[in-house]
């Protein structure tokens, strides 16, 4: 059954004195597919600039903002309606050579997976790779669905979640180390983790659904973690299934309920919501205030 969703993201950037902006470049709405359907989107910008749409080597939707003159604050607001019909994971079907790992992927498909399954972050002293080790069995087959499964309610329930606001993401090893991090950490150490294990993954950016936030009513158990900003998460490519969603913040696994893809790349860095430049003094910036309203409206 589709779901209907409203989103408002609004972005603003405040400066003590009036500075130039360079390119702003903004994931502003989702891409169509049998899952998601794109009803409207709207795109303001303050102050008034030139606005170019693209689509990136990904096919994301991407608009190329340049700002006209001096201001103290660029303000930008992408909102869109969309409809959604969640995975359930209750059909996921494997083709049965990839039941078990390790498993291989066909001719055709790595070709078009080499960088989803190449990692991205170097891990000199084998830290990563023997802390992807602990979820495989020794004495018995090891399910795919269930080490990842494992490995996504691991990193939820020993991982201490901190938001922030600031651009970048931390090295897996770095949140390994430090023992916590935000939704694109938590998703980044998956999908490199995975990935040492034979596991085809890539970055998804976009927003969650949290009841709470739409004044409905939660149950006990329900708690949902990230909402009311941006919200990140991964896929990984199981042959059969396709891209399967894992939101590691949420400990949810193989289904899609609630999680509103906007973008995907092979790497955090290349997917971020807004990204730019501006020209002035460096004591000029105050200060980033994002938000995010997301709505159920059917």
């Amino acid at each position: 059954m589709a779901i209907r969703y409203d989103i408002t993201h609004t972005t603003i950037y405040r400066y003590v004195q009036p500075v130039r902006f360079g390119l702003h470049r903004v994931m502003f709405r989702p891409r169509d597919s049998h899952d998601l359907r794109v009803l409207a989107t709207d795109l303001q910008v303050s102050p008034e600039a030139d606005v170019r749409k693209i689509q990136d080597p990904y096919s994301n939707s991407i608009a190329l903002v340049q700002p006209k003159g001096e201001a103290t604050e660029l303000r930008i607001v992408c909102s869109f309606a969309i409809e959604h019909v969640p995975a359930p994971p209750d059909v996921l079907t494997l083709d049965r050579a990839a039941e078990y790992l390790p498993f291989a992927y066909s001719v055709q498909d790595r070709l078009d997976l080499e960088h989803y399954l190449r990692p991205h972050h170097d891990d000199p002293q084998g830290t990563l790779i023997r802390w992807a080790h602990q979820f495989l069995h020794t004495d018995k087959p090891n399910g795919t669905l269930d080490i990842l499964t494992s490995m996504n309610a691991h990193i939820a329930h020993s991982l201490k979640y901190t938001a922030r606001d600031e651009e970048g993401t931390q090295t897996p090893l770095e949140t390994l180390a430090l023992g916590s991090g935000s939704c694109r950490d938590y998703a980044l150490l998956m999908m490199e983790a995975a990935r040492r294990l034979g596991v085809a993954t890539r970055f998804v950016s976009g927003y969650l659904y949290d009841a709470a936030l739409d004044g409905g009513v939660v149950e006990p158990g329900e708690a949902i973690t990230g909402a009311g900003s941006t919200h990140a998460w991964l896929h990984a490519y199981l042959p059969g299934a396709g891209w399967v969603s894992f939101d590691p913040t949420n400990n949810q696994a193989l289904g899609s309920a609630g999680l509103i893809r906007v973008g995907v790349a092979r790497d955090p860095a290349l997917a971020a919501p807004i990204s730019g430049s501006w020209f002035g003094k460096p004591e000029a910036y105050s200060g980033l205030e994002a938000t995010v309203q997301v709505r159920r409206s059917g």
